[in-house]
């Protein structure tokens, strides 16, 4: 039996189909990295805002407890998997997911999409990133807003953020303010038919674009234990979240596998 949810998407700027497979609960597109960036550099300043998700353990863990949340990813033009964790369990029930982390596709993104004069918009976390972003690409025309903390249990913060993005007129839209906030965010703009460019839900990726932030080793990426290298750097922000992680993941997974869901091997 394959797993539930297949459906078979035409993407923006690429005449191929898409599948999209749920896997542990979430919405996941069988497509790689080099793909997503063809996409992404076929997209024209102004066009129709779409926004593309990357979940992970954490946000299916997260998508598990409150089910509200899925519509952001099934809403998404894009979910990839940015889990090693969760590509191996995927294979594990005969789903082969590529992997796409949200930050070697925004460093692909902004090394080689971006063009001199593009007009990108950025919600960011704090100041100084807006300041490095500037600082690190001056060729590129940066709209920013950096709102408080606690935007998401704030429904009129949250607003202003919708219409400070929707009021631009950007290729590009990065939300860089962590999840389930970014996602919300975007799953509000793609509502709202004043709303341009392709939006990216990216977390912590252009702190590691700037190296204000150090990743993990390559070797340790490839392995799936970029997670601990993380947790290391920033243990008393971090180990609750993948701690509490592992037992609602290990459910899912044994649900999943339980119910026979995989078990033919996707061709």
């Amino acid at each position: 039996m394959s797993i539930q949810c297949e459906t078979l998407k035409q993407p923006y700027a690429t005449t191929e189909s898409i599948v999209r497979r749920s896997f542990l609960g979430v919405p996941f597109d069988r497509v790689d990295q080099d793909k997503v960036v063809e996409m992404l550099r076929g997209n024209p300043e102004n066009s129709k805002f779409r926004y593309i998700v990357t979940p992970n353990v954490d946000h299916v863990v997260r998508v598990k407890g409150n089910k509200p949340l899925l519509a952001y990813y099934d809403s998404a033009w894009l979910s990839v998997c940015d889990s090693v964790p969760i590509s191996i369990l995927a294979r594990m029930c005969g789903l082969k997911l590529p992997l796409v982390t949200g930050s070697d596709l925004t460093s692909r993104v902004v090394k080689s999409v971006i063009q001199p004069g593009d007009s990108i918009t950025l919600v960011a976390s704090d100041h100084d990133l807006v300041r490095d972003m500037r600082r690190a690409y001056p060729d590129v025309r940066f709209d920013s807003i950096v709102p408080p903390h606690g935007v998401l249990a704030q429904p009129e913060l949250l607003q202003e953020c919708v219409e400070f993005v929707a009021s631009r007129k950007a290729r590009f839209v990065f939300l860089a303010i962590g999840s389930p906030q970014s996602e919300k965010i975007a799953h509000v703009l793609s509502q709202d038919s004043r709303a341009t460019g392709v939006a990216l839900c990216i977390g912590a990726s252009l702190e590691f674009l700037l190296q204000n932030k150090k990743r993990a080793p390559l070797w340790m990426r490839r392995v799936g234990l970029e997670w601990l290298h993380r947790l290391v750097l920033e243990p008393n922000r971090l180990w609750r979240r993948y701690v509490y992680a592992v037992v609602p993941l290990m459910k899912l997974f044994v649900q999943e596998f339980a119910l026979g869901r995989g078990r033919r091997a996707d061709l």
